[in-house]
């Protein structure tokens, strides 16, 4: 049989090379979604877009090599390095010609009079060239800095080479690149004074050649006329790229840039298969699931295997069959695995073909400790206004003991705040605001403290509290010497303290101001961007305009660092905080008396003072609060859970039919008054769950999940655990309506059971979760563990990305305060499922 084998190899071996060679002679096409394919790698032209920040990475043309994305961003920018504060051009016009395969897209940046057209055709196999071309000369606003640049992952580079006219270079693992110093900064840098700087190219030349030995990684790049410059962005921000750029000529219209992109192909290449599944595991009694995610190019169809992990080390077949195909999906195929029959608990791994999964649980408490990181590692790590350790490590000192200062009038600020025409405080733009430096967490992986997150992350830890009894105590949390101490217990609960010290921060604007504001942010880019230990971002003192920068005279100085207040009444504001603490009023009662009753008061005082008067409706970007009505509900719904107030119920009946469609994204709060409403409220929520069994029965039919979806800018697991935690509640009101699978869906999907990959969404829990994460940690490519990040991005036409190795990607990594609170609520809302089943 061997001789056999050995005699027919060359035949063969010559069948598959001309095979090849046949697929490499085809010229690239443009498929049903307008990208350029060819086996292994494909090109986007324009098909996403940035919509909050310029720094996205999602946008302009983008190349996808062996289901990796490792370019973006190739479009026409007017630095070297572009970064989040560099403008980006508008988009005016994309047309597409399928039978040439040519797309042109017409953009402008219309503050410099700046208009231009990119064009995309087909140059040979797996190659497109790409054109600029002008209507006009350059203006002279942008002359000399207008270029078109592609921007290349730098993670992706890492460990390779590249050629530059032949010439070799290796792309380093850290920037070192030659500066130039330069008349301003830039205001990605994060330099907040001192002189700017600029990176010099690392190499220049008519063509390169990035990654030449690796076929997934490797593109060239060729100049039909000038020159093009490498840069390493890094140099200016952490989360810069590399970048190959043109600059465009002066004085000419017309085509002024021929570049041809050669991406490398390989025919027959496919993506090994994903076995999504729980990396947390199963109880025993739950449905067990694995979606197994194809390559659409694979035609295979293995048998799927359940394996159990004996103490010796041997495996046995616990049990194993065909997966049915469910159907396609974005870019991919999809089956099914259900292994639901097996209950006996132990150490089990999923096996299709090739494809092995990491070993997860099977136990009936598998969810019991599931929020243990979120809760005494996470949280405590996001406490501002607070010196945090953990054993030998410090997590951070105390930040911003000199908050803060009244935001200037009329200015629209960084991260999605700003003030309106008059400050609404006594305070004058500029002027400190006492009494500010207490409690609260920093929202994600930057250091603002946003208000609108602070009452959802005390809400839904009071919900944990009354609904579960979480006592669980590992952190010693002392507000008097304002530190904080993980893995110590002080005999208090965690969540106890956790829901006090976002009531601090809440209390504390009504006390200084009269009235709850958006929140406290830097005050500029430099320390926007900051990373690392938070207290370093200023210098804890008061500011003091009559001190020279620097100087220090006891508690103040005069470096202009301290934080910004931004305080324009929103009602929205004022009803939201007032739901959090009379929540919080309730949890602290016969644990600080004196506070919960301070809360409870300040919340009645809001509902008394916004109540029958015209409510004040400022707005602007995601910091001023929801829709009045709903942030309104909430508050009448804590209040008479806190008081049993008659008048609260009233309005509660008065404001359901308001909310419309609007009362589905609040089923928690709504379903929270029931015990408390007359019949007829009841008789409106069951209509409200019979809608939600409706939508749930849609998902699973979009998605081989189960779960919605989102397909914005930022990934979607925020909803996946709204999701869950409506289902739980809306399962106890009704569970004849809505059955408890939905919550173990959701909890699924975030341990692993998603598109892309099979890792955990949730830092620290799970046998593979993220590790590489965009907290305030990210510059050193590491994770807190019980964060929760977006997850999978679902980049236009069909792609699902998380990015593990390049924590950057916000829409992907950041974790966000207040979703990881919701997750310890829905982890132990599966848990005493669990329990009851």
């Amino acid at each position: 049989m061997k001789i056999r084998q050995m005699a027919f190899a060359p035949a063969m071996a010559l069948a598959l090379m001309a095979g090849a060679a046949t697929a490499q002679q085809r010229p690239i096409t443009l498929d049903a979604k307008e990208s350029y394919r060819a086996p292994a790698a494909e090109m986007w032209v324009f098909a996403n877009k940035a919509d909050l920040f310029a720094d996205a990475k999602i946008a302009g043309i983008e190349i996808v090599q062996q289901e990796t994305r490792i370019a973006t961003n190739g479009d026409v920018r007017l630095s070297a390095t572009p970064g989040q504060w560099d403008p980006l051009a508008r988009v005016v016009a994309r047309r597409v010609d399928r039978k040439t395969g040519v797309v042109e897209v017409d953009c402008e940046y219309p503050d410099q009079g700046f208009r231009y057209t990119v064009r995309t055709e087909p140059a040979g196999p797996a190659a497109v060239r790409v054109s600029v071309i002008l209507p006009a000369a350059l203006p002279a606003a942008v002359a000399g800095k207008a270029g078109f640049t592609l921007e290349f992952l730098p993670s992706a580079y890492w460990h390779n080479g590249y050629l530059a006219d032949g010439r070799p270079g290796i792309f380093p693992l850290h920037p070192s690149p030659d500066m130039e110093r330069t008349a301003t900064r830039n205001p990605a840098s994060g330099r907040s004074d001192g002189p700017g700087a600029e990176p010099l190219p690392m190499a220049e030349g008519r063509s390169f050649v990035l990654a030449p030995s690796d076929p997934a990684k490797r593109v060239s790049v060729r100049a039909n006329e000038g020159s093009i410059a490498l840069y390493d962005g890094r140099a200016q921000a952490q989360n810069g790229w590399f970048v190959l750029r043109s600059v465009l000529p002066a004085g000419r219209s017309g085509r002024v840039l021929d570049w041809t992109v050669q991406m490398t192909s390989v025919p027959g290449w496919t993506r090994a298969p994903v076995i999504g599944h729980s990396q947390l595991g199963y109880t025993a009694g739950a449905a067990k699931v694995a979606t197994i995610e194809l390559d659409r190019n694979d035609k295979t169809a293995a048998n799927a295997r359940l394996i159990r992990i004996d103490a010796d080390g041997r495996e046995t077949v616990a049990a194993q069959g065909p997966a049915p195909v469910w159907g396609d999906y974005l870019r991919y195929r999809y089956r099914r695995f259900d292994f639901s029959k097996v209950r006996e608990p132990g150490l089990y791994l999923l096996e299709y073909g090739k494809t092995r999964t990491a070993p997860f649980r099977i136990a009936d408490d598998v969810f019991a400790d599931a929020w243990h990181p979120s809760l005494g590692v996470y949280l405590p790590v996001q406490m501002d206004h607070m010196f945090v350790n953990e054993a030998y490590r410090v997590w951070h000192g105390d930040p911003h003991r000199d908050d803060a200062r009244q935001a200037p009038v009329n200015h629209e600020h960084i991260d999605l705040y700003r003030q309106g025409p008059t400050t609404d405080t006594k305070f004058a733009p500029g002027e400190h605001i006492p009494g500010l430096a207490i409690g609260g967490w920093l929202d994600a992986g930057d250091f603002d403290i946003r208000t609108q997150t602070q009452y959802a992350v005390v809400r839904s830890l009071v919900r944990s509290w009354e609904r579960f009894g979480l006592k669980r105590d590992t952190t010693a949390i002392d507000w008097n010497t304002r530190r904080v101490e993980i893995h110590v217990p002080d005999g208090t609960p965690d969540l106890l303290q956790q829901i006090r010290h976002g009531a601090l921060q809440l209390q504390a604007q009504f006390d200084a101001v009269g009235h709850a504001i958006h929140g406290i942010v830097e005050p500029e880019v430099g320390q926007y961007t900051h990373l690392g230990d938070a207290s370093t971002k200023t210098d804890g003192l008061v500011f003091d305009p009559d001190l020279k920068p620097y100087e220090v005279k006891g508690n103040r100085s005069g470096t202009p660092d301290d934080r910004w207040a931004f305080t324009s009444k929103a009602s929205a504001l004022n009803y939201g905080s007032a739901a959090a603490l009379a929540a919080a009023a309730r949890a602290l009662k016969g644990y600080d008396d004196g506070f919960a009753a301070r809360a409870l008061a300040t919340a009645q005082k809001v509902w008394a003072d916004e109540d029958g008067r015209a409510p004040d409706t400022f707005r602007h970007g995601n910091t001023t609060g929801g829709p009045i009505d709903a942030e309104r509900f909430g508050a009448a719904v804590e209040l008479l859970k806190a008081t049993g107030d008659a008048r609260y119920a009233r309005a509660i009946e008065a404001l359901v039919p308001t909310l419309g469609e609007r009362l589905a994204y609040d089923l928690p709060t709504a379903l929270d008054a029931l015990p408390l409403m007359p019949a007829s409220y009841r008789t409106a929520l069951e209509a409200q769950a019979r809608a939600f069994a409706t939508r749930a029965a849609g998902f699973a039919k979009a998605n081989p999940y189960g779960v919605p979806i989102g397909e914005g800018g930022w990934a979607g697991n925020g909803g996946v655990v709204g999701f869950g935690l409506a289902a739980y509640r809306l399962h106890e009101a009704f569970p004849d309506i809505v059955p408890a699978r939905h919550v173990y869906d959701a909890l699924d999907y975030l341990h692993g059971n998603h598109p892309g990959s099979d890792i955990s969404f949730v830092s620290g829990v799970g046998t593979r979760s993220k590790e590489v994460a965009y907290g305030s940690n990210r510059a050193d490519f590491s994770y807190i563990a019980g964060g929760v990040v977006p997850g999978a991005l679902i980049l236009k036409p069909d792609f699902p990305e998380n990015k593990e190795d390049w924590p950057f990607f916000w829409g992907e990594n950041e974790y966000v305060v207040d979703v990881g609170a919701d997750y310890i609520e829905l982890a132990a809302a599966a848990d005493a499922l669990s329990r009851k089943r």
